[in-house]
């Protein structure tokens, strides 16, 4: 069999059919073009994770404070409402509304324990002065609860060294005895300093 050759007519035509060209408007292109659809998608999904307000839930057990003995006047006369305040230096302590002063002897203006002279700080000495402090008077023997407040620039870990400090009495007994300590304030109300 011959092989049959094309005229020049026949090859200017397919040659004009095999041609890339633009569809007409009239004529349905083969592809649907979503790029306006999804400049919409993503407007409306930024105005919404911008405007959803995101709030992160956490369960804590916490019990009411104790206003002491009695009601009313008496009954704010009668608490110890003891305020730690844990500031670059060491401990300021408030208690009964006013300033414990150095020392934990009386009150007074300074810090209540400051940092020890190797810049930690001194958790005996506080845990001691909360506990002289709470002793003080009998009236006092029933508080559970300490309110702590940091400045920004304390760490966590002295947060929680903190709040380790005040929970239990110092130790009474000889080293070593299996007593178990008895608690002092578990209960924390924590704040920052803003």
């Amino acid at each position: 069999m011959a092989e049959e050759k094309l005229s020049g007519a026949q090859r200017g035509k397919i040659r004009r059919l095999s041609a890339p060209h633009e569809p007409s408007p009239d004529e349905e292109a083969g592809e649907i073009n979503i790029v306006p659809f999804l400049d919409i998608i993503m407007n409306v999904l930024m105005f919404v994770l911008a405007t959803i307000a995101v709030t992160f839930m956490t369960t804590l057990d916490v019990a009411s404070p104790k206003a002491g003995r009695g009601g009313g006047r008496d009954a704010q006369q009668n608490t110890l409402s003891l305020t730690v305040i844990v500031v670059p230096g060491g401990y300021s302590i408030k208690a009964k509304g006013g300033n414990v002063g150095p020392g934990c002897t009386d009150m007074g203006a300074g810090l209540a324990v400051p940092k020890k002279f190797d810049g930690t700080y001194d958790h005996e000495k506080l845990t001691a002065c909360a506990s002289m402090l709470k002793h003080s008077n009998e009236d006092f023997a029933d508080e559970t609860s300490v309110s702590i407040t940091g400045n920004p620039e304390i760490t966590y870990a002295t947060i929680i060294d903190t709040i380790d400090a005040l929970r239990h009495e110092p130790p009474t007994g000889p080293k070593g005895a299996d007593d178990k300590p008895k608690l002092l304030f578990p209960d924390v109300m924590f704040s920052v300093i803003r």
